[in-house]
């Protein structure tokens, strides 16, 4: 598992992955660290616009990375009156997140299919479930995986599917520089593997 160097201020609860006691990074170390790379890329962090923005970046990381505080059991409430065999879609779900290779951020859309087996969520925990995942430092082949497995874990659905569709800075702002790249992920589990059932997914998320 990926270590993770989580400040005071960003949380009282930390993660499970978090350091801790001797090891811990203080506010003030990060705070430090981030002036020296502002000074590292050729800037001047002393003057007045970037006094601050060690600071600003810090409160940033609240939302950008706030997927490391959350767990998927916490968002996944699941019910059994209302449950149906019919396949249940939630397409076209925005997300954000940040690669890990380069720290650049990814964006597009989330489609989320599964089929109940006794057991359906409350619309939001799917798009909130993307958020647990989402808001971690990420690469795409892996996000729709831990969505995948998470449904299947909790709900314990006949099967899943997720796919993902998104744009990378890291391949339009720098190195080839392609704009409209768009990358194209999914992770299938369970009855999904079977052609009709993902044909039928993939027609109602079109």
């Amino acid at each position: 598992m990926r270590k993770n160097h989580q400040t005071k201020s960003l949380s009282q609860a930390q993660p499970a992955n978090a350091q801790n006691g001797s090891h811990q990074i203080t506010q003030e170390k990060v705070l430090q660290n981030l002036r020296e790379i502002l000074s590292y890329i050729g800037d001047d962090p002393s003057r007045e616009g970037l006094l601050e923005t060690p600071l600003r970046i810090v409160r940033s990381w609240e939302k950008l990375f706030g997927g490391y505080k959350m767990r998927p059991q916490d968002v996944l409430k699941t019910f059994t009156e209302g449950s149906c065999e019919e396949m249940v879609v939630l397409k076209d779900i925005e997300f954000y997140s940040t690669c890990e290779h380069h720290l650049q951020p990814f964006f597009g859309t989330i489609s989320i299919g599964y089929l109940p087996k006794g057991r359906v969520l409350g619309i939001s925990k799917l798009a909130r479930l993307v958020e647990v995942y989402a808001r971690r430092l990420q690469i795409q082949e892996k996000l729709v995986a831990q969505i995948a497995d998470s449904l299947m874990e909790t709900l314990q659905p006949y099967g899943v599917m997720v796919v993902c569709k998104a744009k990378h800075l890291c391949i339009s702002s720098r190195g080839i520089e392609k704009h409209n790249a768009v990358m194209v992920t999914s992770a299938i589990r369970g009855a999904f593997k079977k052609m009709e059932v993902r044909n039928e997914f993939l027609d109602m998320i079109k």
